[in-house]
């Protein structure tokens, strides 16, 4: 049964403030910190505005979503925003010293039965957790999420740590109630699981792009309306075993030795990021983004990753 009701979110940035409405949707109470006063004093309208969407593609009842917005309240004090926490989230900034410096004060200051959690997917839990108290250690996991928080289902829970399998489990339970899809990963590696499956498939786009084997345009184009398309609604372990094994093994034995292996972000990436083109927050990345059009570019993709969130309920509700 889960007994946490009180949330809090650390970080108020694009992972942060959709994590918070995620669980505010599902009446659970949440404060919301950020130690940047103009950001905690204008992204209720982002979280407004996310709910409408919601609303609109009639995923919620529009009823929901001044419930749903008194559910969260905003903070510039860490100590308040978490002192009376249940279950505390941090999507800070991901650097180590940071977060060690962030957990170590919360262990302080927190119930003594308050679980933490890390949005990380690139940092150790081992090292994030090094200045917490050993007692503390206990009730620390990783619930990395994919952006959009608040749409795309999954969430991935490290089940490589020393908490007891009855905290873990209360967790899970956490996660069952605002409607996640949870991946247990057993091993503490870097990514995780979907983070490693996604760079995978990013080399080798980066690497066709790179070669000038396609267009931008239409590498997505071949991603959008081939495996992604299935990838959608189903796994790689399912689509290897419908296509069978065999064929499988003649396309990798053909294929991996010359496909990209390197070992650190493409050279075309590291290019764009030196000329600051870094993609929608600076206005071009491997596309152009118009600034009048930006935030209608922004809803477009947030509906249309709602509609792969519809396509994806059959499975999630017949699994």
């Amino acid at each position: 049964m889960n007994h946490m009701k009180k949330i809090a979110v650390l970080g108020a940035g694009t992972m942060g403030h959709s994590i918070a409405t995620n669980f505010a949707m599902y009446g659970y109470d949440v404060n919301l910190y950020d130690a940047d006063e103009n950001r905690i004093s204008t992204v209720e309208n982002e979280i407004r505005a996310d709910l409408e969407l919601l609303a609109e593609e009639n995923v919620i009842d529009s009823s929901l979503i001044p419930e749903a917005l008194s559910n969260i309240h905003y903070f510039t004090d860490l100590k308040a925003a978490v002192v009376d926490r249940d279950f505390i989230t941090e999507a800070i900034p991901e650097i180590l010293e940071l977060k060690q410096k962030t957990f170590k004060f919360l262990d302080e200051v927190c119930l003594e039965h308050t679980i933490f959690a890390s949005n990380t997917s690139s940092l150790a839990l081992s090292d994030i957790m090094a200045l917490v108290s050993e007692k503390r250690k206990q009730r620390m996991i990783v619930t990395h999420y994919y952006n959009p928080a608040h749409i795309m289902p999954i969430v991935e829970l490290s089940h490589f740590g020393i908490m007891p399998e009855e905290i873990y489990k209360e967790v899970e339970d956490l996660f069952r109630s605002i409607n996640k899809q949870y991946v247990k990963v057993n091993k503490d590696v870097p990514g995780l699981v979907a983070n490693r499956i996604q760079q995978a498939v990013a080399r080798e786009v980066f690497s066709i792009i790179e070669q000038g084997i396609a267009d931008p345009e239409d590498v997505d184009k071949a991603l959008m309306f081939g495996p992604a398309f299935r990838y959608a609604t189903t796994g790689q372990l399912e689509v290897a075993d419908m296509g069978g094994l065999d064929i499988w093994c003649t396309v990798g034995d053909n294929l991996l030795a010359v496909m990209d292996n390197r070992k650190e972000a493409n050279p075309l990436l590291r290019k764009k990021v030196k000329e600051g083109k870094l993609g929608v927050k600076t206005g071009e990345g491997f596309f152009k983004y118009d600034p009048e059009t930006l935030a209608q570019k922004r809803n477009d993709f947030h509906k249309r990753m709602i509609h792969q969130l519809k396509a994806s309920q059959y499975y999630m509700k017949n699994s």
